[in-house]
């Protein structure tokens, strides 16, 4: 009998440790953005992003969330006495590693692509101002309500350089740097 409810008590708590759920939603917000390292002169430019997220849960504490969002990027860029607004839009896949408290809060971080989707540069001179992947790490904080509305504050650090281009005074050396403020509504298709 001991070993039947030894063997019991396992089985529960190895299932209450494995539980998993599953959710899928919507993700909007903001993006102020910019341009660091290399020589380039720069400010930060407001732009926008949008798409779908995925969040896989092992347990009542981690998930994995993978994200595909449509993100407007750049930055406000001195050149020849003028400043200009550069702007790049990417198809972003960041993959987030979710640690969330029972309260609700969580922090996040984990790798992200980025794919050139189109470019906007005012300087005609510069052809291929951007290359067309994009590397960074990211990590934030946020909230979750038990219903999977939630808000968080992001900041993306480009590991890859930007710049695509040679013959003009700015260095290509700099990368991405954006912060994310966003919503999101993690609706629960498998509860735990």
């Amino acid at each position: 009998m001991k070993k039947f409810i030894l063997a019991v008590l396992v089985a529960a708590i190895t299932n209450t440790a494995f539980a998993q759920s599953f959710s899928i939603g919507p993700k909007a917000g903001l993006n102020v953005s910019n341009y660091t390292g290399g020589n380039i002169d720069s400010e930060a430019l407001v732009g926008y992003h949008l798409g779908g997220i995925l969040n896989y849960g092992f347990g009542n504490v981690f998930s994995i969330q993978p994200e595909v969002l449509f993100s407007t990027q750049g930055a406000k860029v001195q050149n020849d006495g003028a400043r200009s607004d550069f702007k790049i839009s990417y198809i972003t896949v960041p993959v987030m590693f979710k640690f969330k408290t029972n309260g609700g809060f969580y922090v996040e971080f984990g790798p992200q692509a980025g794919f050139r989707s189109s470019s906007d540069i005012p300087d005609q001179t510069i052809n291929n101002f951007a290359k067309n992947l994009d590397l960074a790490a990211a990590g934030g904080i946020g909230y979750q309500s038990p219903i999977g509305l939630g808000v968080g504050v992001r900041y993306i650090a480009g590991l890859s350089k930007v710049g695509d281009f040679t013959g003009s005074n700015i260095d290509p050396d700099f990368k991405n740097s954006v912060i994310q403020a966003s919503l999101f509504w993690a609706i629960p298709l498998v509860k735990k």
